[in-house]
Formats: structure tokens, sequence, C-alpha cells
């Protein structure tokens, strides 16, 4: 096998020779390796070693070196071929195949490891040890900056990155970085834009197939996570982890630059935007940007028209669900939110806190143009357009504009005819709920507002103020082209109409046109029939008030007749 001749002139330096011929053999043997095609089954019966051949071989190799090792005192041996001599008999490449699918390995005992694949078996006692620890619960592994304790010593060095900040897992497409390479994993998806996983039920398509699975709740109805406080379930142990801050008090998400701390992650981060001005969510409509989701939601709607929001009365549908809400209370009439101060009853709890601020002496808000303070700040926004001149809000049918959306929203009803608000007594319709209260106190004969120059009340609270201006001779409202003033502002837009000679109310009927809403009203009644004046003496209804007032006076004359008569006789 080995022509060797006595030849070597140290023992050092006749071992690192068998070094080289050792280096030599395994070079050659990946060079051969790496030209094989993988998971290509290349092997005969003759290159089928048997491991007896193996062990002669490793015995061989033992002997030469016992042979020709050589003492202090004795010559060393010497060889005519110094490298690629000794192993020129190679170890078949890949001679161990597996009979169930093909598969070949280079070693026994990747095979061996291989079959268990097959076969199921799983003889590792440290597996099994780290498994049990699921259902004893121990978990030796303790966070030394929050007392946290893990299971698994992978788990406590992946929490850690919470308090170093760690993120070594970073996106190839957006440089995104994330503390878990499986958050990096989802996170890249978005990229690719690859939703392979489809729900046999509905067809939504998701990126990752635990979606799928959580998904597949919404169908079952599935909710596995109980609270143990209250009862409520959830389909997420993210989701009970969550609520179970509302009973602990937990707020694990404090922002360092003002202190406010959060019980969620996502209302954090959306905090956060407040200090850094983010807003990462941009209309491709209008460039309008948002800091949250939602918003820029509720904003999309705008530019698509779409209301998902109906009610279940009337049909009418809306942008948010928060005016939905509002709305359903024209229905329900239900006002659960009281003032402690006045009695007064409001739907909302939102618009009992406003309220509220009104019966405070304190106004904070002052506007600079005129010194004129307000308890609201929506009040002084609304004041210091008439500053400004701004009128933002207009008209989809007439592009008549307006400082408030309300005013805008009650003009608009004007074109559309809508008379939402019914009276419960006598069914007749109004667009405004104020309109409603103030016909509803006809039936009710409540007179709240008393004068106090000469005991006379109304209805109303701007009645009386209207009336007391007759005592006080004030007239504030003056006209911008012949400078007389009058004690109402309706008085005041009456008679700018003469100089202006608009008449922008228009009668469906007859194309009459008038210069106020109301004359328009009273006009309406000929083409309707309508007859609301009713006398309450002998039941006769009138379409003018007038009229019926005229009528009354029969009913007087009737009265002192008999009177006489009765006196006479």
């Amino acid at each position: 096998m080995l022509e060797f001749s006595h030849q070597f002139t140290s023992e050092d330096e006749h071992q690192s020779i068998m070094k080289e011929l050792k280096s030599e053999f395994i070079k050659e043997e990946r060079e051969n390796m790496s030209d094989l095609e993988p998971c290509r089954i290349k092997h005969t019966e003759e290159e089928q070693r048997d491991p007896k051949e193996e062990n002669e071989e490793s015995e061989e190799l033992s002997e030469v070196e016992e042979k020709h090792h050589v003492k202090p005192e004795e010559k060393p041996l010497s060889h005519s071929k110094p490298k690629n001599i000794f192993f020129k008999e190679k170890r078949a490449e890949k001679s161990f195949t597996c009979l169930q699918c093909g598969e070949s390995f280079t070693y026994e005992q990747s095979l061996e490891i291989h079959m268990r694949v097959h076969t199921g078996e799983k003889p590792h006692s440290q597996s099994l040890k780290s498994h049990q620890k699921t259902h004893t619960g121990v978990k030796d592994h303790v966070c030394f900056e929050c007392g946290k304790s893990f299971t698994w010593e992978k788990h406590l060095k992946q929490h850690q990155r919470f308090h170093t900040g760690e993120k070594p897992y970073k996106c190839s497409h957006c440089g995104k970085n994330f503390s878990w390479l499986a958050h990096l994993k989802t996170h890249e998806q978005i990229h690719s834009r690859e939703k392979t996983h489809t729900c046999d039920l509905c067809g939504k398509s998701f990126a990752c197939k635990k979606h799928v699975r959580i998904h597949m709740k919404i169908h079952t109805g599935e909710k596995p996570y109980t609270c143990d406080q209250c009862g409520n379930s959830f389909t997420r142990s993210s989701h009970l982890k969550e609520h179970m801050r509302i009973h602990t008090g937990e707020k694990p998400y404090t922002c360092d630059q003002c202190g406010n701390s959060f019980t969620q992650l996502s209302n954090f981060k959306e905090h956060m935007r407040i200090h850094t001005g983010e807003k990462p969510y941009t209309c491709d409509q209008c460039g309008k940007s948002f800091s949250l989701k939602k918003s820029f939601d509720g904003h999309m709607r705008i530019h698509t028209g779409e209301k998902p929001h109906a009610c279940d009365r009337c049909d009418k549908t809306f942008l948010r669900a928060a005016a939905l809400k509002k709305h359903l209370t024209v229905h329900t009439k239900e006002k659960p939110h009281s003032c402690s101060l006045c009695g007064k009853s409001f739907s909302r709890l939102q618009s009992l806190k406003l309220h509220q601020k009104l019966h405070n002496p304190v106004r904070d808000h002052v506007c600079f143009e005129c010194g004129k303070t307000f308890a609201l700040v929506i009040h002084l926004k609304q004041h210091q357009m008439i500053h400004t001149g701004e009128k933002p809000y207009k008209c989809s049918h007439c592009d008549k504009t307006f400082s408030q959306s309300a005013n805008m929203k009650r003009h608009e009803q004007i074109h559309s005819r809508e008379n939402p608000h019914k009276c419960s007594h006598c069914d007749k319709t109004f667009r405004q709920t104020a309109s409603l209260k103030r016909h509803e106190q006809i039936h009710s004969g409540e007179n709240p507002h008393k004068c106090s120059h000469c005991d006379k009340t109304f209805s109303q609270s701007g009645h009386l103020k209207t009336h007391e201006k007759i005592h006080t001779g004030e007239k504030p409202h003056k006209c911008s082209h012949c400078d007389k003033t009058f004690s109402q502002s309706a008085n005041l837009k009456r008679h700018e109409q003469i100089h202006s000679r608009e008449n922008p109310h228009k009668c469906s009927h007859c194309d009459k046109t008038f210069s106020l809403s109301s004359s328009l009203k009273t006009h309406e009644r000929i083409h309707t029939g309508e007859k609301p004046h009713k006398c309450d003496q002998c039941g006769k209804s009138f379409t003018f008030k007038s009229r019926l007032k005229l009528h009354m006076k029969i009913h007087t004359v009737k009265t002192l007749s008999n009177k006489v008569t009765s006196c006479v006789s």
C-alpha cells in the first residue's frame, strides 16, 4: 500500500507527514462530496462498504503509524511518496439510503436519525424534561429587571429585549427592526402581498396560517379564553391579557414625555404620535394625513361616499358609528344623563359634560379680538368666525355657506323637506328638536320664562329676551344700507331683503318666491289645504292665524250680548 524507506530525520517530521496525509484525505473527501448532485442515489455493490472494512482500514493505519514510529535514539524512516498515497481507496459518497423515501446519507448515524421521522421515535429524555415543565409549571429562569419568570431560557432572552430595546431582526425591504424573527417574517408578508391561506367558509385570504385559525373562530363563535373575574370570553389569549389589566389596574406602557400610562401597546403608540407629530396615514385623494387609522378610515368614506352605519328604524345611513348612536336618540327619546344643577337631560354623557361647564362661572376661553369670554372652546371658535368672516360649511344644493355645520344641516332640510321630529300630541313634524320642544309647550301650556318688568310669561327664553327689549328700548341690530335699527335680528334680515330684493324661498307648487321661509310656509297651506289654527270654542279651523283671531271676535261679541241679555232680564 505504501512505499516507505527508513530515511526520516526525526520523530516530529514523521508526525507532520502523517497529519498531512490525513488532511489531504479529508480535503479530497470534501471535493468529491461537492461534485455530487443533491439527493442523487449513486452507488454500486462495490461502493457499498462493509463496516468491517472500515475497521480493517483504520487498524492498518494504526499499524503503519506504530511500525514507523521512531524512538528518539533510533533513525527515522524515509519515504519515496510524501503525499496522496495512503488513502487511495476512498469511502463511497452517500452510501446509506432510506428505504422509505429514497433520501441518501453519507454516514450511517445520519440515516439512523433520519429514520426517526418515519418511526416517530423520540429517544431524547432532555426534550422530554423540557416538555414536562409545561405541566409542572416550573419556571426556573427569572428576569432580574421586572421579576417575571419563564419555563425556558430562550423565552427569558427574548423577554429581556423588552428592557434592552434590542431588535436584531431587520426587514430587507423597508429597514424596520424587530425583536423576534417570527414578527419579521409576518411583517415581510406585507411587502410580498402574498396571501396563500384561505378561509373555506367565506373565502377571505390571509398571509399566515395562524391568522386563518383565529379568523375561523368568528364563524364557529368559539371564545376559549375566559376572564375569571367577570366571565367575559375572548377569541385570543392576548385579548384576555389586555382585558385582565382592567381588573388589575396594570398600565405597563408609560410615556417618557408626559408620564401618561396605558394598558395597551396600540394606545401607547397612538399617544406617542402626539409628541412626535407623526401622521403615517395619508389620503391619496386630497393628501390629508392622520395619526390614527380609524380617523383615516372615516375620512376616506367622504371620498367614497360610503355610509356603513345604517339606522334600523328609518334606514338613514351614517359615516360614523357615533353619528348613528346620536341619531338613535331621536327614535328612543332616551336621555339618561341629567344635570344636577338645573335638571336638564341629555342623551349623551359628552353633551352633559359640555353643558355643565356653562354653570361654571369661570370662562377660560377669551377672544383676543373683542375680549369676550366663553366657557367652551367650541363656542369661542364659532364666535371667532364673526371676526374672520369664515363660512367653511357649504350647502350642496344652493351653494349657500355657513359658519356652523348645525346651521348648514338645518338649512339643507329646506331642500329635502325632511321633518324627522314628530310631536307626540298632534303628529305634527319638525326639522329641529328645538322647534319640536317649542311646539310641545303649546300643548302643555308651560311658560317658565317670566319678564322682570311686567310679569308677562313666555314659553321660550328667546321670546323673553326679545320682549324685554321693549322695556329697555335696545335695538342692537343695524341695517348696513340705511342705518335703521331693530330689536331682533330676524326683523333686520327681513328689512334688508327690501334693499336686496332677494326672494330665496320658492314654492314647489306655483313657483312663487318669498323673502322669508315663514311666508313660504304660510303660502303653501293654500295648496295643501292645511288648517293648523283651530278655534277652541266651536272647533272651526283656519289656514292663517290672523283669520282665527278675526273669528274669535264673533265669540267675544256673542259672549258680551249674552251677558247684556242676562242683565236686562
